[in-house]
């Protein structure tokens, strides 16, 4: 009984397996790395958003939206999603410094400078060499799955099912990344 408590207490991470299995068998391997490295940003960015907006429930909606603004970016094929990403963190970043938050919220500097930390392991991965460009991107996907269990533990920024789901998908990620492509 005890067992099928943990088991149904670990859906986060069920989800995120059956999720990463969609990931497998994936492509090119440069293709590969510029999809992972600009898919990369969304996971700081939630995490700077839901400092700034105070609200955890905010997670899982928020997780929605950059995946489906993902989607239609790639379908429209106008404008990187890095890019556009890389703007809404500059916004959020902006907005933060003028009504002060930035200065007065310690969670919301932490996230900033993560923030800054993962995106420029993506912008690593995406202006080098792809067979080198994948170490960096892993790299960021790794040390988010580490980010993403720092907070779990803390039980900060965002809802704890997500943390426990986005560091088994990074972790997963990094793995493919380094052994796989």
């Amino acid at each position: 009984m005890k067992t099928l408590i943990w088991l149904r207490n670990r859906w986060p991470t069920a989800l995120a397996l059956g999720a990463t299995a969609l990931t497998f068998g994936g492509g090119e391997s440069g293709e590969a790395v510029t999809s992972f490295a600009g898919t990369l940003l969304i996971l700081p960015l939630l995490y700077l958003v839901v400092a700034k907006l105070e609200r955890r429930e905010a997670t899982w909606p928020g997780l929605l939206a950059g995946i489906v603004l993902v989607f239609v970016l790639r379908l429209l094929d106008v404008i990187e999603p890095a890019v556009v990403y890389s703007g809404l963190a500059l916004v959020v970043l902006i907005w933060g410094a003028v009504d002060g938050h930035l200065r007065a919220s310690g969670e919301l500097r932490l996230q900033a400078l993560g923030m800054l930390g993962f995106g420029a392991l993506a912008l690593a991965g995406l202006i080098l060499d792809p067979d080198v460009g994948r170490y960096a991107v892993a790299a960021g996907w790794f040390l988010h799955g580490v980010w993403d269990f720092v907070h779990l533990k803390r039980d900060k920024v965002v809802a704890r099912s997500f943390a426990e789901w986005c560091g088994v998908v990074d972790i997963v990620i990094a793995a493919e990344l380094v052994f796989k492509l």
